[in-house]
């Protein structure tokens, strides 16, 4: 009862963190691998985007902010905090998403658009980073 309770009130995290799991830390990343989907061409496409980093897809204006990846040893997740905006025609662009993405569960907190889907694959680390945990 009291996981369900708790999922129904706050978030994962949170709820993670009361019933006594333990999550690790998770690097920060300079880049972010998104997949695209056109739904009415039914065309994938593979982007990567620099933190800070705004890029056009179709009418979508797509910004990374943040992205994390847990280390090696640990359980594989990938989070990235995103922006996304819709441009439209003599307008101000219509924000349509604004959250975290985790490639482990694409669904949990998914854009919503009738042509576009857009979910995080990977999050890319230094150089530096990269080679140290090869050590």
């Amino acid at each position: 009862m009291k996981k369900l309770l708790c999922a129904a009130i706050v978030t994962v995290p949170m709820c993670l963190a009361s019933t006594g799991y333990v999550y690790a830390e998770s690097d920060a990343g300079v880049a972010v691998v998104l997949r695209t989907l056109d739904k009415v061409t039914a065309r994938t496409l593979d982007l990567t985007v620099g933190i800070d980093e705004t890029v056009a897809y179709g009418t979508l204006d797509i910004t990374v902010r943040k992205c994390l990846k847990r280390p090696p040893e640990e359980t594989p997740e990938t989070s990235t905090f995103l922006e996304i905006n819709e441009r439209q025609q003599d307008e101000e662009p219509l924000p349509l998403f604004m959250g975290w993405m985790f490639a482990s569960s694409p669904a949990l907190n998914a854009l919503e658009h009738p042509v576009y889907d857009v979910w995080v694959i990977d999050c890319k680390m230094s150089d530096a980073e990269q080679s140290k945990g090869k050590e």
